[in-house]
């Protein structure tokens, strides 16, 4: 090998580490924002309208801007990270933020976390050392303009949009019906947003890159059009995951997000990057094995935590709320309608009786 390969390796493996620590660092201030974002979403939700219902009172909470400052703290980290190493590599240690949030969450927020959750983190850090050591070396594009060209070739165009397509639907159908009920509605509209916030921050951080290095890509539109995309995205990713968090148990969301927004992250960058390219079918299992060691880490972790037994403050205030003792019947027949009202102040909630015609025989 000759010495100017050698020397192109080892600033390869060099970018690899520096994106590597940047990532678990990231992982840390993420994981700390999950939980200060949590208790400000919970005192937001005792004197107002939940985030979880369409309520933008936590905005107002001095403790959730904390929760979103260590957040962007942690995003900045993890942005930079894509600057100098593949989305194959960071996304996955981004695991490390849910051991962080898992072992809070037990003492902040009376989360429990058993003791086989130990293993689940165990897990999780072993299958991230697994990710790093087999990590690919990227050659990072020369030009806003050759990532460009990645974007728009047609395999990745048809990625993005059925990632749009199948956002809108979660968005404008599944959220409004069932999204109180079921988890996947708002994590599934952060993990595929996500995927497609990570090319663009990706283009971003490179775009960053080489001006710092002296070759000025602000000149061209690509470089505007990436930053917008990314704003977009970044946007309708908080206020799905404030939904989610304040909707359902940390320990739900975390696991499920990362496995979700890993999952097509990776998809993503080796469909537009071609973060595969090149290696070998052994370094490509290694790479994997260790993602679905940290999988494996976080479903152990996950499942020894005790689901929240906590009904939602508007449940509570639904139930509890003073109800005006009034009776309402009405009654539909061949002569017309009927409508009678009495007030009774030994009845304690409103009765409503509907008897239509056609229910009897």
């Amino acid at each position: 090998m000759s010495p100017a390969a050698t020397d192109a390796g080892g600033d390869l493996f060099a970018a690899n580490l520096k994106g590597a620590l940047l990532a678990v660092a990231s992982s840390a201030f993420v994981g700390v924002s999950f939980i200060v974002k949590k208790k400000g979403l919970r005192r937001a939700g005792a004197v107002g309208s939940r985030a979880g219902v369409g309520g933008y009172g936590y905005l107002w909470e001095p403790l959730w801007w904390v929760g979103m400052v260590t957040m962007l703290v942690g995003e900045t980290a993890n942005f930079v990270a894509y600057m100098f190493a593949p989305a194959v590599l960071v996304a996955p240690l981004g695991a490390l933020s849910i051991i962080v949030s898992a072992v809070l969450a037990h003492f902040m927020l009376n989360e429990k976390l058993q003791r086989v959750g130990v293993l689940g983190c165990i897990l999780c850090i072993v299958g991230s050392t697994v990710i790093i050591l087999h990590a690919p070396e990227e050659r990072p594009p020369n030009s806003v303009e050759q990532i460009w060209r990645l974007a728009t070739q047609p395999t990745f165009l048809c990625y993005a949009a059925l990632a749009v397509a199948v956002s809108l639907l979660l968005m404008l159908y599944c959220a409004p019906r069932y999204g109180q009920a079921n988890i996947m509605i708002y994590v599934g509209i952060c993990s595929v947003i996500g995927s497609l916030t990570v090319m663009s921050i990706k283009a971003v951080g490179i775009a960053i890159k080489l001006t710092i290095q002296g070759e000025n890509q602000a000149g061209y539109f690509q470089t505007w059009l990436f930053v917008m995309v990314s704003a977009i995205c970044l946007v309708i990713q908080l206020v799905y995951l404030n939904k989610a968090l304040d909707t359902f148990n940390t320990a739900l969301v975390s696991p499920i997000y990362y496995a979700m927004f890993t999952t097509l992250t990776i998809l993503a960058s080796a469909i537009m990057f071609k973060d595969w390219s090149g290696q070998s079918a052994s370094i490509i299992a290694s790479e994997t094995c260790g993602f679905l060691t940290v999988l494996a880490g976080i479903i152990v972790l996950h499942s020894t935590r005790e689901p929240d037994q906590n009904l939602s403050p508007d449940l509570y205030a639904s139930l509890t709320a003073p109800l005006p003792p009034k009776i309402y019947w009405h009654i539909q027949g061949n002569g017309g309608d009927v409508g009678k009202q009495k007030e009774e102040d030994s009845l304690p909630c409103d009765f409503i009786t509907v008897v239509r015609q056609d229910y009897f025989v």
